[in-house]
């Protein structure tokens, strides 16, 4: 930082310097020079490794199993940062009595080391620093409207629906009438003809009309129509399990992981970034927090939940130590495709950048999961249909993006790269 102090003629020195004090104005004009700027990719790499290694216990600016980490860089030194970070047992082995005081905060719970290298803790540092704070959506209230309906009140569209009866009704009441006052009219005039009179006095056969060949072939044609349509409706539902919620052997709650404590998907289902299947979390990735939190919501004893995950893999909570009596979970799979259908998490998720709620819906509201689309070839079609392309700045599109742009003025979607065809998932 360089000062360039200000001079001025001996004479008024003191006024202003009796002026600085009454103003609080800087005797001196002070050039700060400005902060680094943190590379972009930097950044983008800091978040990548956040969200595999620290999300499961902190958010920036939420308290959850963790501290917050707002305001971390301000609070301790890098130096301090780095070595807490990669291992914390050994930083509060060495008798840091901040990092003791921290571990006896959170209840001796210890933070998993993690084998990043001095380069990855500075870009998940420059990545806390660059969170911004979030701001708090406000729903300007108007009276007589609830803001939090904004589809409408539905029992305002009853009240319409009614009222449309009623006055088709009315109306229908009034046509009878007037017909009833012209037949009437017409039977006591004279003079009317033969045909004339036997018109006004013609009565409906209804027994004759139910008879009728016109009306057989008619409620004939309607039943076919039901029928085939039923069937055809159940034919293309063979194989659907949209809604299907079975009851699992543990009753774990996406609401509460995914969505109070905002842990990402990936530090769970650990395949979904790198490989064909998301894999379902083995039960030491659930012991990696539940070696220490029992419980939720501040309750005393050992939650029956996690008492099962205990059971799994044979440990003790008492003297911390695993056994050899291990058995598998028995999850029950929600999300199933034939098998004749082949499907890369990795290639949609990591190369498509598809979030998890496009297939699997709020997942992060969800107690109990349940099938949210209905996994259909047409589902996966229209998908392939609609979705863009992001080519910026990826090589291997240019040549095929330079092609389509001399046919379509429309976005390259999935279909134009081949999305459509039999083998992309057939084969």
């Amino acid at each position: 930082m360089s000062i360039k102090p200000t001079y001025m003629p001996k004479p008024y020195r003191w006024v202003a310097l009796c002026l600085a004090i009454l103003f609080s104005t800087p005797l001196f004009s002070q050039e700060a020079e400005p902060a680094p700027a943190v590379d972009a990719a930097v950044i983008t790499l800091g978040e990548d490794l956040f969200s595999t290694n620290c999300s499961a216990c902190h958010q920036v600016h939420k308290k959850v199993i963790g501290p917050s980490l707002v305001g971390i860089n301000d609070r301790q030194t890098e130096e301090w940062l780095i070595p807490w970070i990669q291992n914390s047992q050994k930083v509060i082995a060495s008798g840091d009595q901040y990092a003791i005081d921290i571990y006896e905060e959170y209840g001796k719970m210890q933070m998993q080391a993690f084998s990043i290298s001095d380069d990855d803790v500075r870009a998940i540092l420059a990545y806390i620093d660059s969170v911004p704070e979030p701001v708090e959506e406000t729903v300007a209230a108007v009276e007589g409207v609830d803001a939090s309906n904004e589809s409408g009140d539905s029992s305002y569209m009853t009240a319409v629906l009614v009222i449309l009866v009623v006055v088709l009704v009315l109306i229908l009441v009034v046509l009878g009438l007037i017909v009833s006052v012209l037949t009437k009219y017409l039977k006591e005039k004279e003079g009317l003809g033969e045909a004339d009179q036997e018109l006004v006095t013609q009565t409906m056969d209804v027994v004759g009309f139910l008879k009728s060949n016109a009306f057989i072939g008619l409620v004939v044609f309607l039943f076919t129509a039901v029928a085939l349509k039923t069937l055809i409706d159940g034919a293309f539902s063979i194989g659907v399990q949209q809604g299907y919620q079975p009851t699992q052997p543990i009753n774990y709650s996406h609401k509460i992981h995914a969505g109070d404590y905002e842990i990402d998907c990936n530090y769970c289902h650990t395949g979904v970034r790198k490989s064909r299947a998301a894999n379902i979390p083995s039960p030491n990735i659930c012991m990696n927090c539940h070696t220490d939190i029992k419980n939720v919501g501040g309750q005393d004893g050992i939650s029956p939940e996690i008492e099962k995950i205990y059971a799994a893999v044979d440990y003790n909570p008492e003297t911390r130590e695993y056994g050899t009596n291990t058995k598998p979970i028995e999850w029950v799979r929600v999300h199933n495709l034939p098998d004749l259908s082949y499907f890369n998490h990795s290639q949609h998720v990591a190369i498509g950048e598809i979030e998890c709620q496009t297939c699997h819906g709020p997942i992060q509201e969800m107690d109990v999961v349940y099938q949210y689309a209905d996994l259909t070839m047409g589902w996966c079609i229209n998908c392939h249909r609609e979705t863009d392309i992001n080519a910026k700045g990826n090589g291997y599109y240019d040549k095929l993006v330079e092609l389509h742009n001399e046919k379509s003025k429309k976005p390259m979607t999935v279909e134009d790269n081949g999305g459509l065809e039999c083998a992309k998932c057939h084969y």
